[in-house]
């Protein structure tokens, strides 16, 4: 069985993993919105 410390270690880990994914979708989201955006402004199919 993992020791209480170690379990809290990878819990914090997984945290911060899941923030940074959370964090680059969101920033993919945003891109392609602009990126649609742009496209409609120009009249680009």
């Amino acid at each position: 069985m993992i020791d209480p410390d170690r379990q809290k270690l990878i819990r914090a880990r997984q945290k911060s993993r899941a923030r940074v994914m959370a964090l680059l979708l969101g920033a993919l989201v945003v891109l392609f919105f602009a990126i649609s955006i742009v496209k409609m402004a120009s009249g680009t199919p």
